[in-house]
């Protein structure tokens, strides 16, 4: 399930983030996200790339790509018990 230290797989999970409360924000606060030398056009961008790029097929109907006011606003608050809300988010998530 990956680590603070560690880069979980993205391919084929990334995108089922988005289909659970709380997990379109995880994905901009975690550190690697959060704490990015990038502004945030440039963190949005990317993350919509990524998202589209590894998990095409896990994106929900709805999905709408992250805005550079959205990801500014989110990532202030970066998260601090990454592991433990990375872990809750995953047992919200269908099965696959």
């Amino acid at each position: 399930m990956g680590s603070y230290n560690l880069v979980p797989n993205l391919k084929g999970e990334m995108g089922r983030f988005l289909s659970v409360g709380g997990g379109r924000e995880f994905l901009v606060q975690v550190p690697g996200s959060a704490n990015a030398a990038v502004g945030n056009e440039e963190l949005a961008e990317l993350l919509n790339w990524m998202l589209v790029k590894f998990s095409r097929r896990e994106l929900p109907d709805e999905f709408q790509p992250y805005s550079a006011e959205e990801v500014g606003r989110l990532r202030v608050e970066p998260l601090m018990e990454v592991d433990q809300h990375r872990a809750m988010l995953v047992a919200l998530m269908p099965e696959q």
